[in-house]
């Protein structure tokens, strides 16, 4: 017995994807796919339809992609298949009937003699295919080797691994709710202001140049309740990585989810005026961007680090100004549909997108309710978010937990092979 036979655990082997049970086998790629022509429509990208009969299923992220009405297009084969993206490296698993995207879309009739299909989907998505850009990778998935258990021991990973993907699905089906709730919201408490939907019919509205809103509620130039600063400018020698001076937050650290990121920032050892520290309900947006839907991308301060810290250029403030006004209320205004920041915004040269500040200063238009109600509508919004906030934790749990229970099980760290399951868990 050698020093390595000794160091492996009890029933395991030493193969060439590292340590595994004595029962699992190590395979080939292509001996877990049937042979054959797939027989399937490919539907060009442009020909795609928003409504159809039959799912169209690409190499994009989406599960599906678009929709397609031809019968004679749809997939003939047996299901369930796996689609690879031949560009993308993007695995999903159909269980039902669909039409192929054109391009890069590859099928995989999985061979049932050999592998349980789920289980089968489950080990692609753990093995490491390297990026050749945007080049073809299947050649690269046919030389992989695959980890083998017995075929009931194949189901039960499968069926514990689908357990926490349906989990995360779920919850990925109430933060859609939420945030489709949340637009619907907006939409309405900007119309009618904070109240039950029966009586909104019975609220007196009056025609304005944003639209109708409550008789008492104020239009209002934006510049007078709020003033707008454009972020600090530096020389390269003033900014350094070493903590000296001052931190300064740009427009990486003001994220998509309304968020923002104040580790990873520079630091300006110049002197900057209070008017340009950051303070508590100040709101913080976009100035500059190479793609015009992130012109007006904004965040609501609601901490601080201890540090003080000031903005960047390319990022211009907003802090509350009047006693009239509310700062979540017009956060969660600047963000709602009364608000359309791309009309202020100009190409340049170099092919980015900047804000003109002082237009929209001198344009922009926004309903002014009484300030009770700028409140009650900004809790009420702020406690959809809450909501999303809540529910996107679980999810990066669920996430986080998939992706270790994936790379245990598929590595025989974690075994199920004594795991009791019913046959409806089984069949997952």
């Amino acid at each position: 017995m050698t020093q390595l036979d000794r160091e492996l655990p009890e029933g395991y082997k030493m193969t060439e994807l590292g340590p595994l049970p004595w029962e699992w086998e190590v395979i080939e790629f292509k001996k877990c796919v049937n042979k054959g022509r797939i027989k399937v429509g490919k539907v060009k990208q442009q020909e795609y339809k928003t409504y159809g009969k039959y799912p169209i299923i690409d190499q994009g992220q989406n599960l599906i992609a678009g929709y397609w009405d031809d019968e004679k297009d749809v997939y003939q084969g047996k299901l369930p298949v796996i689609i690879f993206g031949d560009h993308t490296r993007i695995i999903k698993y159909v269980n039902f009937p669909f039409v192929a995207g054109a391009d890069g879309a590859k099928v995989l009739s999985p061979n049932t003699l050999v592998v349980f299909p789920k289980f089968f989907y489950y080990t692609l998505l753990n093995l490491k295919i390297p990026s050749r850009g945007y080049n073809r990778h299947y050649s690269l998935l046919s030389e992989s080797k695959i980890p083998l258990p017995p075929l009931p021991e194949q189901r039960k990973i499968a069926a514990v691994l689908s357990t926490v993907q349906e989990a995360k699905e779920k919850t990925e089906a109430v933060i859609s709710a939420a945030k489709s709730l949340k637009k619907s919201m907006m939409s309405y408490l900007f119309t009618y202001g904070p109240v039950p939907l029966p009586d909104a019919e019975n609220i007196s509205q009056k025609e304005t140049e944003i639209g109708m809103i409550p008789e008492e509620w104020e239009v209002v130039n934006l510049s007078e309740v709020i003033n707008l600063r454009r972020g600090v400018s530096w020389r390269k020698e003033e900014a350094n990585r070493e903590g000296i001076g001052i931190p300064v937050v740009g427009i990486p650290n003001i994220k998509e989810n309304g968020s923002i990121d104040f580790s990873n920032t520079y630091f300006l050892n110049k002197n900057i005026s209070e008017e340009k520290i950051l303070r508590m309900n100040d709101i913080l947006f976009v100035s500059s961007s190479g793609s015009i839907k992130n012109i007006g991308r904004n965040v609501l301060i609601r901490e601080i680090p201890q540090n003080r810290f000031t903005y960047a250029s390319f990022t211009f403030l907003g802090r509350v100004s009047s006693m009239k006004a509310d700062s979540e209320y017009l956060f969660y205004l600047l963000n709602s549909r009364v608000v359309d920041f791309t009309k202020y915004a100009r190409r340049a040269s170099d092919g980015k997108y900047n804000f003109q500040l002082t237009q929209f200063k001198n344009e922009q238009k926004i309903p002014l309710p009484p300030l009770p109600e700028q409140e009650k509508i900004a809790s009420m919004l702020s406690a959809i978010d809450e909501k999303i906030e809540a529910e996107e934790n679980k999810k990066k749990a669920l996430e986080d937990l998939f992706n270790t229970l994936l790379h245990n099980l598929m590595t025989a760290r974690i075994r199920v092979n004594h795991l009791a399951l019913d046959k409806a868990e089984l069949a997952m």
